[in-house]
């Protein structure tokens, strides 16, 4: 798991890491929310969602200081990454 966005490639390497831990997500969404609906479980531990909530607002800083919007970007690699893109369509174009 990256440690720390410093950068909008940042941003897309956490988005990815999100995907490949099986999460739907969305950047308002606290990850002490999120559940396992297959097992009812938390996905993550308290200490897990804190580091991914402050990694979060890290990425909102630096969307913001790059002129990002970081909804378009964080739901295009979603749809890209997970095929969704076929019968999506995407915001607006971003480079994968």
């Amino acid at each position: 798991m990256i440690t720390a966005i410093k950068n909008i490639a940042d941003v897309r390497l956490f988005t990815r890491q999100l995907i490949g831990e099986g999460t739907n997500v969305h950047p308002d969404d606290d990850f002490n929310n999120y559940v396992n609906i297959v097992t009812g479980e938390q996905t993550y531990t308290p200490k897990e969602s804190e580091i991914r909530n402050e990694l979060m607002c890290q990425c909102f800083e630096v969307c913001e200081a790059s002129g990002e919007d970081i909804y378009n970007l964080m739901q295009e690699i979603f749809l890209i990454e997970t095929g969704l893109d076929k019968y999506i369509p995407l915001p607006s174009h971003v480079e994968p």
